[in-house]
């Protein structure tokens, strides 16, 4: 009889013999040592070993009898039946050759001393090992000595007869004697004295597998797994990792407010509060990311697929070591979805405005008169207020409908709104009049140009159309992407790349502050200093988190669409949209119209912003040159003059940001009326233009188009803007050099996209919501109702 195993004598075919978590360890200890995956020695008791100890000793017949009557439904006698077979089993000594081989193989991981290990199930029913087996049975830490040992391993055969296991067994029809078990003794690695977590090789939310997904915290792993803490967070590329190059994409510090160490008396473990300190802290330093990293790289290609890890940190010898793999199994997608919703039945209209996006959503309205009363919004709700700004962002991802009084279709809201791919009816005028906090009301954007709010709920359907293979374009169709965090899920459309990274987007987003503030610091009013604090704990410094989290967010962007270009855009904040972050009011001038005021090219000129615009040219550098991520594109925006381009160039090449260096291209927004009446003049300088449809029809038409006022005049397809961009598309062919288009008006009107292609414009970038529907429409394989100028 094989009672006991070693580690590196199993592997994946042994999965019956010593369960599947024993022969994945097994497996990366026989297989990926000398790819440097550290993984902690042991050995496993056999599923064998296991049924011997139930027939020797007569606990199968004693087990069979304490649970033959007992019935699922019947929660009090199963509750006191497994209790008494857990007392059985744990009264029950093991039998002695099992025992002895257990000390032996004890002995031989500690030498002259008594090792520290973990005592783990591990799950010999596949099918069991899915549902019943996962976190139903023990685990024991800091288990020390032979006696201590043997008693774990009958707790670990004790925990098969939990009341939940039992019942799984009940539901499902299985014999409660007919599973296996087997036991891993694996020696501890002190993470209770460093961190420990999970590591998956994609990220779980969208299927992308282009990074390594990280989670870590103080102690050892049992919290995290369990939910009970709050990690920190990090994305990892891949493609970084094999080159050896900085890999961080992304990292979010979680509060890691306690954590399980070893306990002390005749406790295994205990928790402990963990010091603000060191919660202020991230848990993995990035040469401890780039190891894990790679560890999990190496696993993942051995196993051929994508895989959920779970790490630890030494915090006595530094190292990170692997403690267990299993495949990780994401959501199944069936191919690439188009959505079109309709409605079923009419109602009455409450409110109108234009509609932003086609889709339809229903909930309870909530009325908010300001920033002050945001809280006050639930998941689901329809949030309905007179506008928006960034500062509303976090509450706007809660809502399932947006209702604004004011603002056109390129306003805060519908921007936002597109992001988080959600209806939005804006510019009603008197919405937060009409629409009463309590009623329920669908929004529906899927009727045309004009939004409605309906009473009630009426009925609505979705269609949904799979799509395994795009058909072909003579032109390249691009995204807008604002937010980093939905760039992984954005990529997974059918796309040519990036042609619009908004950086304005990942300042207010991800950092929220002004960023003279956080370069003032620490000389800043007390109440900006306190909040700078807060946002940028764990970055060293705030001047550091603002060049961190910029480099962070585009790297992020730029990595979930390598190798397709991803054209990043400077920030392009107007005065009243900077004076709204943190600290903004002391550093921002007060204008009649920022629209048309110190914003783009104008700001990166001004002494008063050299500091902050050498920042995010550093961080565009570094994501380009350290990161490996050269398909960075660069571009410059709202320029007015042939002087103004040249000056800005010159103070990106004094940054590092040189045309032409390293294969850097940059681009310049083509959306003041000069640009199209002179476009040589500044095509000279430049590598080509991206037109911007929203402030080029503004400035030609003479319309603020964040008024609702005026909103009705706003039209992209005005035969005065489309005359410009006319010009600045014949005049860039031409020259050779790029052009595209990265407004609004493709994503509302298909026919204003038909007619750019017409047009012979190289590509056309699209809010991520519309790219399915306009790709379709342009190959003459689908109508788009919005040919004129319908949005659904």
């Amino acid at each position: 009889m094989e009672y006991i195993v070693p580690f590196e004598e199993v592997g994946l075919a042994d999965i019956a013999r010593v369960g599947g978590k024993n022969a994945s360890i097994g497996e990366m200890i026989g297989h990926l040592r000398d790819a440097g995956v550290r993984v902690p020695e042991g050995f496993a008791t056999t599923a064998a070993a296991f049924e011997a100890h139930l027939h020797d000793t007569g606990l199968k017949e004693r087990i069979a009898t304490l649970l033959e009557d007992v019935d699922e439904q019947d929660v009090g006698r199963l509750s006191e039946r497994g209790r008494a077979v857990r007392a059985l089993v744990l009264a029950t000594p093991l039998p002695a050759e099992l025992g002895d081989a257990v000390r032996r193989a004890y002995r031989a991981m500690g030498g002259a001393a008594e090792a520290t290990v973990a005592v783990r199930s591990s799950a010999t029913a596949e099918d069991l090992a899915e549902a019943s087996f996962a976190g139903q049975q023990e685990t024991f830490l800091n288990v020390r000595g032979e006696a201590s040992v043997l008693e774990h391993v009958r707790k670990v055969y004790a925990s098969l007869f939990t009341d939940r296991a039992i019942a799984y067994r009940l539901h499902h029809g299985f014999e409660h004697t007919e599973v296996a078990i087997s036991v891993g003794i694996q020696r501890m690695v002190r993470s209770d004295l460093g961190a420990s977590g999970v590591a998956f090789t994609l990220d779980t939310e969208s299927g992308f597998d282009g990074v390594v997904f990280v989670t870590a915290a103080y102690g050892l792993g049992e919290l995290l797994v369990q939910g009970a803490v709050n990690p920190d967070e990090y994305y990892l590329y891949k493609q970084g990792l094999r080159a050896g190059r900085p890999a961080v994409l992304q990292r979010r510090l979680g509060s890691k407010a306690e954590k399980m160490v070893y306990g002390t008396g005749d406790a295994l473990v205990e928790t402990v509060p963990v010091p603000e300190d060191e919660r202020r802290r991230f848990a993995l330093a990035d040469p401890e990311l780039a190891d894990l990293g790679r560890q999990a790289l190496a696993i993942e290609e051995h196993y051929g697929r994508p895989m959920d890890i779970e790490w630890a940190r030494d915090g006595e010898d530094g190292l990170i070591y692997v403690l267990q793999a299993r495949p990780e199994t994401v959501r199944s997608r069936s191919g690439r979805v188009l959505e079109r919703f309709r409605l079923l039945e009419q109602g009455e209209v409450l409110v109108t405005g234009r509609a932003v996006g086609s889709r339809i959503a229903a909930g309870t309205v909530r009325v908010i008169a300001s920033a002050d009363e945001m809280d006050r919004v639930e998941k689901g709700d329809v949030l309905v207020t007179d506008m928006t700004d960034p500062n509303w962002e976090p509450v706007m991802k809660r809502a399932s409908a947006i209702v604004t009084d004011r603002g056109g279709r390129t306003c805060h809201a519908a921007i936002i709104a597109r992001e988080l791919d959600i209806p939005a009816v804006v510019g009603t005028g008197d919405g937060t009049e009409r629409l009463a906090t309590g009623a329920d009301v669908t929004v529906s954007c899927a009727e045309g140009d004009e939004g409605r709010v309906y009473r009630g709920r009426p009925r609505y359907d979705v269609e949904r159309v799979e799509l395994d293979h795009m058909p072909p374009l003579a032109v390249d169709l691009m995204m807008n992407v604002a937010s980093p965090d939905r760039a992984f899920a954005f990529a997974q459309l059918p796309n040519r790349g990036v042609g619009l990274a908004r950086l304005e987007f990942i300042i207010n987003n991800d950092i929220g502050v002004h960023p003279r503030a956080l370069l003032a610091y620490p000389d800043v009013p007390p109440g900006v200093r306190e909040g700078i604090e807060r946002r940028s704990t764990g970055y060293g410094s705030p001047a550091r988190f603002f060049e961190e989290k910029i480099k962070e967010g585009v790297a992020t962007i730029a990595a979930a669409f390598a190798p397709a270009p991803v054209i990043v855009r400077m920030s392009d904040f107007k005065s009243n949209e900077y004076a709204h972050l943190l600290g903004g009011e002391a550093f921002e001038p007060h204008e009649e119209n920022p629209m048309i005021g110190f914003r783009g090219a104008s700001r990166y000129r001004a002494a008063s912003f050299a500091d902050a615009f050498a920042a995010e040219c550093r961080a565009l550098l570094r994501a380009r040159t350290e990161m490996g991520l050269a398909n960075i594109k660069v571009m410059i925006p709202f320029v007015r003059t042939e002087e103004e381009l040249l000056d800005v160039l010159e103070r990106m090449a004094e940054h590092g940001l040189r045309r032409g260096e390293d294969g850097l291209q940059i681009i310049m927004m083509c959306e003041v009326p000069s640009n199209a009446i002179r476009p040589d003049a500044f095509l000279q300088h430049v590598d080509g233009f991206s037109i911007g449809s929203n402030d080029l029809t503004q400035f030609t038409l003479a319309l603020d188009r964040d008024s609702g006022l005026v909103a009705d005049l706003f039209n992209e397809r005005d035969p005065a803007v489309k005359a410009l961009m006319a010009n600045a598309i014949d005049a860039c062919r031409k020259a050779g050099k790029y052009i595209g288009i990265c407004g609004q008006g493709p994503s509302d009107h298909p026919d204003l996209a038909r007619w750019l292609l017409e047009q012979g414009i190289d590509s056309i970038s699209l809010n991520p919501d519309t790219v399915l529907k306009t790709w379709l429409y342009l190959a003459g394989e689908r109508d788009a109702a919005g040919a004129d100028g319908v949005n659904g």
